[in-house]
């Protein structure tokens, strides 16, 4: 295996009175897809910074091999020295770099490189920033929630440009789908402490709940210990002295031990009020529309939601979706058509922007009012600082400013605000933003117990699967098409994605014949002869290519082989992407034969 291009051995530092890092580890190869998991405020981005040389920790080394290039991608991205997006992008620019690259770039991520950064969304500041780490072809990449404020065309098109990169990635996201496509290793960084499993995202949860389990269980039994020795140090001291004082020394450090362990952070505990049930009808729109200027934001539109639906709508930026769900929800009038909201209607918002927090609140002004220091949740008054450790914030946080809070604290006080209010219908924009994983699980599940109506606005692709039961997605000329299922559903009934891109020939079969099926019903059959052989030998095909895969990846590694043969390595990356293409092919027949399987067996 080749050298590590960037290696942290021992790393230690302590904000305050509380170690954040303690004896963390990261090695990163030529190569490697790595992310970097943990629940908010266990220092994942500290982390990352000590790896980009930014932040000097209290202890430890960082060794990076001499001439290995770095890029780091920071969550809020400083653009203010510069006068235009092309500037900023050319300026991580080195000698040897090609200078059409900071241009290419910026076309891909829909800016023309003359913007200024006075005025620039949070959406294309973070669409600069990344063609600024990207436009150098670097050996590493440290991408801290690059997907932020992106929409889905832009983080399917980043998915696809991170994949074909030969440099080595460090990724921090709170996207499923985004670290189960790229990540190969995933580093845990859990109370100071890193653990590298030699797996990608897609399997590391399972592998964290079961390790987590396992500790549980021994602490159970060191507590028993416990209890066991100090019922012997009551009761059963004898005269043999030697042997007793071994035995307590003993007790002393199991005692130790207990007190030095270090809990695994709790969960949310995500609660909704629920106000009295709404009509069967929650909102009805016939043929709405909505311009402002020469620009069509909805048109001809006509959607009936009813009581316990899950909505999602999707969407590039500037698409309309906040506009649509306003004049769903009544809070904007359609300039024709006409819209109908259900009776005993109580809704609950949580804005994208999180502009309702006034940054010199406290945490408790903010989930008071500023009123006494109770909350009401589902009509029954709660100590604020108990709310709070609902939500993960620590009883000393109760007086800190919002300026303080981190963006996943943020999160979570815009969820706790929204969730206290009795509500039948949650309108949701944007609520994955900064929360982490284990959050977004909590989320996830409060969504599926909510008696009441859910409107969400996401570009989280795997939340949208978990959550929605429709989905609108827009058409161009502020048309707007409703389809049954998650965003994948959306994906293969549409035949394409947001960008209008198409997808593999194996999915847009699918997609005509489930379509026919549905219009036209068909007599009951059995799998071919042909395909039951493909079903069986599908899976060793998929099987050979990921062997092929794998090796030619272990040919690309290597640091020297551009310079030493570079018709090889283009042969080499050529048949790559081949050997990927195929087994992508073969994955989505064999995926398609499973489910017709499924269906014609019942």
């Amino acid at each position: 295996m080749a050298p590590p291009l960037i290696q942290l051995a021992g790393i230690d530092l302590t904000f305050g009175s509380t170690p954040l890092l303690e004896g963390a580890e990261l090695s990163i190869s030529p190569g490697e897809r790595v992310c970097l998991v943990g629940r908010n405020g266990s220092g994942k981005s500290t982390l990352l910074k000590i790896v980009a040389g930014l932040i000097e920790p209290d202890g430890g080394t960082r060794f990076v091999q001499p001439g290995a290039s770095v890029r780091y991608l920071p969550q809020e991205p400083d653009l203010s020295a510069f006068a235009t997006t092309l500037a900023y992008v050319e300026s991580g620019l080195g000698p040897s770099d090609n200078p059409y690259q900071a241009r290419y770039l910026l076309e891909q991520l829909s800016l023309t490189g003359d913007e200024s950064p006075a005025h620039l969304s949070g959406g294309e500041a973070r669409r600069a920033a990344l063609a600024h780490v990207l436009a150098p072809n670097p050996d590493i990449l440290l991408l801290d929630e690059p997907t932020n404020h992106l929409d889905l065309p832009a983080i399917e098109w980043l998915e696809t440009t991170l994949a074909q990169q030969r440099a080595a990635l460090v990724l921090i996201s709170h996207d499923r789908r985004f670290l189960e496509s790229l990540s190969r290793t995933t580093v845990w960084l859990d109370r100071g402490r890193t653990t590298r499993i030699d797996i990608g995202f897609a399997e590391f949860e399972a592998w964290r709940d079961r390790k987590l389990e396992e500790e549980e269980v021994a602490q159970h039994k060191l507590d028993r210990k416990i209890a066991r020795e100090e019922h012997w140090m009551r009761y059963g001291v004898t005269a043999r002295r030697k042997r007793n004082v071994k035995r307590v020394a003993n007790l002393q450090a199991l005692r130790h031990a207990r007190r030095d362990w270090r809990k695994a952070t709790g969960t949310a505990e995500m609660a909704v009020s629920n106000a009295d049930a709404s009509g069967a009808l929650v909102v009805e729109a016939k043929e709405i529309a909505k311009s402002f200027g020469d620009l069509t934001v909805v048109k001809d539109l006509s959607i009936r939601i009813m009581r316990g639906d899950r909505l999602g709508v999707v969407g590039p930026n500037g698409s309309g979706k906040t506009t649509l769900v306003g004049l769903l929800t009544g809070a904007l009038a359609p300039d024709s058509g006409s819209v109908k909201l259900g009776a005993n209607l109580a809704v609950a918002s949580l804005d994208q922007s999180r502009e309702s927090l006034d940054p010199n609140w406290t945490l408790s002004e903010t989930l008071t009012g500023g009123r006494g220091d109770t909350v009401t949740v589902g009509g029954t008054s709660k100590h604020v600082i108990g709310y709070m450790q609902d939500f993960l914030f620590s009883p000393q946080q109760a007086r800190t400013p919002l300026s303080a809070l981190s963006g996943g604290e943020r999160g979570r006080l815009m969820l706790a605000r929204a969730l206290a209010k009795p509500s039948n219908v949650l309108v949701l924009d944007e609520p994955t933003n900064d929360l982490d994983l284990e959050t977004l699980d909590v989320l996830e599940e409060m969504l599926a117990g909510y008696p009441g109506t859910v409107i969400l606005i996401s570009h989280d692709r795997s939340f949208l699967d978990r959550t929605v039961n429709f989905v609108l997605a827009p058409e161009g000329d502020g048309r707007w098409t409703e389809y049954a299922g998650g965003y994948s559903d959306m994906l293969l009934q549409r035949g394409k994605d947001l960008a209008r891109r198409q997808p593999p020939k194996a999915i847009a079969a699918a997609s005509t014949k489930n379509t026919h099926q549905r219009s036209t019903p068909q007599a009951k059959r059995k799998l071919s002869f042909k395909e039951k052989h493909a079903l069986e030998a599908l899976p060793k095909e998929i099987e050979a290519l990921d062997a092929r895969i794998a090796g030619l990846n272990g040919q690309l590694t290597d640091p020297a082989f551009y310079a030493k043969d570079p018709a090889a390595f283009a042969a080499t990356t050529k048949a790559l992407a081949e050997a990927q293409a195929a087994r992508d092919t073969a994955e989505e027949r064999w995926l398609e034969l499973e489910l017709l399987r499924e269906e014609l067996e019942g």
